[in-house]
């Protein structure tokens, strides 16, 4: 133990008379009158347990005093204890008044166990100043109180190195090929998957082709129709085209339903590729589907048109009344018809209803007829729709537009 020496050998002690005046050392035989001069010429103490023991310290001894006194130097074989009052002793530091026991030389790796077997023993933290400054706080707390093994910052950090070496531990074989199966996917997943995949493609192709049916073919077929429209009246009023015969899909009139504001030309056929799908209104004109022209002197004026999609000219055709007017218009004249009557539903097959005298339209004999026939119901092709009417105007273009079409 290294005991603090005192400031000086002689004089004053702290908060008593110097010794010099006491004659403490000075004055010879006072350890005789003491009757202690024979205890301490050995090493040892005192026998009466009075002044306390020697302990050697370099090349001086000092006695310890029993009371805990500071200790004298022992000079030429002979001390006298100092007595020191309590209040003055300096206060306790472990860093610096503990016993230290150097720690043997490393030979190799040491055990968790073996090293707080050493500390506890010897009472010494291993490591250097600055973790037996830690150990300390750590006994005494962050406040100097002393913490339970739970509060202890120190053992959380120890037990989450643990944690976490354990978790960077390496797996197994075995392990590692159970996780990864574990980390795979079932067939019956993947299939699900599969499947799920192919729904919602087949949910957006489905989604943009009835975008496509619905809405893009009438923007396309709106366009074609109206540049048709535009290309018959130039070449009407420049005089290039001349009435007769038309090709298939050939523009050759344009027809007018006042109260739907429909305007669409009127092409030689009832293809969908030439003439349905652009948008145009296809006239009857070949093989046993063949009807009269509308300058024919009698004869069934009959057109196909599509309801729904691809400008859908006829979509509210069903709409038309009795006395409703349609004109058709051509290089020469206007045709004014007037709506009799309408057959809401019939077979595709029922080609009677664009023969000359219709036997569902009312008329009895020849006459100067027109037919529209369209799909029903909307957006299918099940069944058709007719609707009839009769020419009551025939008008040279020379003397204006009919009422019908100023109005």
């Amino acid at each position: 133990m290294t005991a603090l020496r005192p400031e000086r050998e002689s004089g004053a002690s702290y908060g008593q008379e110097p010794y010099g005046a006491s004659g403490a050392y000075e004055a010879s035989g006072s350890f005789e009158a003491s009757g202690t001069a024979g205890a301490f010429e050995e090493w040892g103490g005192d026998p009466a347990g009075q002044h306390g023991a020697y302990v050697p310290v370099g090349d001086e001894a000092y006695a310890v005093p029993v009371d805990g006194g500071y200790a004298a130097p022992v000079d030429e074989g002979y001390v006298a204890p100092v007595e020191v009052d309590e209040a003055y002793l300096p206060p306790i530091d472990e860093e610096t008044v503990a016993l230290r026991i150097p720690e043997p030389p490393s030979r190799g790796p040491t055990s968790p166990s073996a090293a707080s077997m050493t500390s506890s023993a010897t009472g010494t933290t291993p490591g250097g100043r600055a973790a037996r400054r830690k150990a300390a706080k750590r006994r005494h707390g962050r406040h100097g109180g002393h913490g339970g093994p739970g509060s202890s910052r120190a053992d959380s950090e120890v037990g989450e190195e643990a944690a976490s070496g354990a978790s960077r531990a390496p797996l197994s074989r075995v392990e590692a090929r159970r996780r990864a199966r574990a980390r795979k996917a079932s067939p019956g997943v993947v299939a699900s998957r599969a499947i799920g995949e192919v729904f919602i493609t087949t949910g957006v192709l489905m989604l943009l082709f009835v975008t496509y049916q619905l809405w893009w073919t009438n923007v396309r077929a709106h366009a074609q129709a109206d540049k048709e429209t535009s290309t018959l009246q130039d070449d009407w009023a420049s005089g290039k085209r001349a009435p007769g015969e038309f090709e298939p899909g050939q523009g050759f009139a344009i027809l007018h339903i006042p109260k739907l504001d429909v305007v669409v030309p009127i092409a030689e056929g009832v293809s969908n590729k030439k003439v349905l799908d652009k948008g145009m209104v296809g006239h009857y004109s070949e093989g046993k589907l063949k009807t009269a022209m509308p300058d024919a002197k009698t004869g069934n004026f009959a057109l196909a048109g599509h309801r729904n999609t691809h400008g859908e000219p006829f979509r509210y055709i069903n709409r038309l009344q009795k006395g409703d007017e349609v004109v058709v218009e051509t290089q020469d004249k206007y045709y004014v018809y007037k709506m009799t009557s309408t057959l809401p539903v019939t077979s595709p097959s029922n080609t009677s209803v664009i023969g000359p005298v219709p036997p569902q339209s009312g008329f009895t004999k020849p006459g100067r007829y027109i037919t529209l026939t369209t799909c029903t119901p909307e957006f299918t092709s099940k069944y058709r729709l007719i609707v009839w009417g009769k020419m009551v105007e025939e008008r040279p273009r020379s003397k204006g537009k009919p009422d019908a079409l100023v109005d």
